[in-house]
């Protein structure tokens, strides 16, 4: 299965910069550049803690490291639901119909440069989309997105993801299918 993007397929994909892959995550997720900006998810920070002298939801230095409610109120400002998946069912239970898309939350190791690793252990925001039918990988750290493949790649894909302890997945709907996007019966 090749990974790159269908050669005829046009994808925004933010690459990453300084500890931004909380916001890279949001605009890969909406296609566009200009979804949010890390002006808004600093206030959005402000807002979630206006009394604290460290905010808790970002790096104490102020260059991003946003935490999941950061995500979930940006979300929310924009009419859209963003809801923690529990590992302990089958991602297969999922109506894709009514999915935008994914944040996920994974382990990464901190580097000096590009290619020096540490004993330091990070977190790291992806998202995962359908453009045009097909399912991307737009973590800011790939070279370019990475091509998931049609529904059921995507299930395999999800299975293999929540079978890491370590790694957590959300699942962003509009508000109207937030209750609504499990299939039936499941």
């Amino acid at each position: 299965m090749e990974n790159s993007p269908e050669p005829n397929e046009i994808i925004y994909h933010e690459k990453q910069v300084k500890e931004l892959c909380a916001l890279h995550a949001l605009n890969n997720l909406f296609q566009n550049p200009k979804t949010f900006s890390k002006a808004d998810l600093d206030e959005i920070c402000f807002n979630l803690a206006p009394q604290s002298w460290v905010n808790p939801h970002r790096s104490m230095l102020g260059l991003g490291n946003y935490d999941i409610n950061v995500i979930m109120t940006a979300l929310q400002n924009r009419g859209y639901e963003t809801i923690w998946f529990d590992r302990r069912k089958d991602p297969i239970c999922i109506d894709q119909s009514k999915v935008i898309g994914y944040i996920l939350n994974i382990p990464s190791q901190f580097k000096i440069g590009k290619y020096v690793p540490t004993p330091i252990k990070r977190r790291h925001w992806l998202s995962i989309r359908n453009i045009n039918g097909i399912y991307y990988n737009l973590d800011s750290k790939l070279d370019q997105p990475e091509k998931i493949g049609r529904e059921d790649h995507l299930v395999d894909y999800l299975q293999d993801i929540l079978s890491d302890v370590e790694k957590e997945m959300f699942v962003v709907t509009t508000l109207e299918n937030s209750k609504t996007y499990h299939k039936e019966n499941s």
